[in-house]
């Protein structure tokens, strides 16, 4: 589970109050993204974050403008990492490393062109503490080159035809020490998240669901999902059902099944539907 890597940047620790939860951020090849993703951690109400950087061998300036960046702020964390990997490890090896050099039990994974509102880890938090869960996660909303919600109550029969749970979630390091962290289920690269939640399941863990838009997943036209996972998808299905034969990816989705999405994205319209009036009323008043 370890890659080869050296430290780029350091800072702290300090002493900060409040229970701490590292931020690991994973970096491949999106220095136009980065500085966003890392500006929505800059701006999280939670006050004891502890930053962590990964970088996985970029070829662009994403290292370099990630630096600049922290340079600029990591006096707002508790501390501060940029780690680059020697050579190219993978999106899974590059979440694995940034776990093992988290100093604090809850870790949040964020991708570097992904961005998260500013109460998500301090709600994400306190979920997780009340539930006793081994992790929490809440609604996602897709922004970029698509739009919509995605996102639903934990329930360990969903994931037989898909995954429904994003990587950006707060998880347990234990758990992910339990479940044996993250994997590359192929040969190519694509459904580490989805791999990691169905170990989840076989470990008897569970994730507690927040029902509010708390993180941001872009799509765009180099997104690994579109890139990598549509162009070989048969090979990541062989691979994902050799790995958890439980699963049940070819089969088509039952009434139930349908009736159940559409009920859930009936009660996601409402909610926003009754969010959006109250930010109405709050600007007539």
């Amino acid at each position: 589970m370890n890659a080869e890597s050296h430290v780029l940047f350091e800072t702290g620790p300090r002493p900060v109050k409040g229970l701490g939860v590292s931020v690991i951020v994973t970096l491949f090849n999106y220095e136009q993204y980065i500085e966003n993703a890392l500006q929505s951690v800059l701006t999280q109400t939670h006050p004891n974050i502890e930053l962590i950087i990964i970088d996985d061998f970029s070829t662009d300036r994403s290292a370099s403008v990630a630096m600049h960046w922290l340079e600029q702020n990591s006096e707002r964390f508790s501390r501060t990492k940029l780690i680059s990997h020697t050579k190219n490890a993978g999106l899974a090896q590059a979440r694995n490393t940034g776990f093992i050099k988290a100093a604090n039990e809850y870790v949040f994974v964020l991708d570097a062109d992904d961005e998260i509102y500013p109460t998500a880890i301090s709600r994400l938090l306190a979920a997780c503490l009340s539930a006793n869960a081994e992790a929490a996660y809440s609604q996602i909303e897709i922004f970029g080159a698509a739009r919509g919600i995605i996102g639903g109550p934990w329930k360990p029969s969903s994931f037989e035809k898909g995954n429904y749970v994003a990587a950006t979630a707060l998880i347990r390091k234990a758990a992910w020490s339990s479940a044996g962290g993250y994997t590359q289920p192929a040969e190519i690269q694509g459904w580490e998240d989805y791999d990691f939640w169905c170990k989840f399941v076989e470990h008897n863990f569970r994730g507690e669901f927040v029902p509010e838009l708390l993180c941001r997943y872009r799509i765009h036209k180099s997104s690994m999902l579109r890139a990598t996972s549509e162009a070989k998808l048969e090979q990541l299905k062989t691979a994902m059902k050799w790995r958890h034969p439980w699963l049940k990816l070819n089969e088509a989705p039952s009434v139930r099944d349908k009736l159940g999405y559409w009920y859930w994205l009936v009660r996601v319209r409402l909610m926003l539907a009754r969010h959006a009036l109250k930010q109405f009323a709050g600007r007539v008043t």
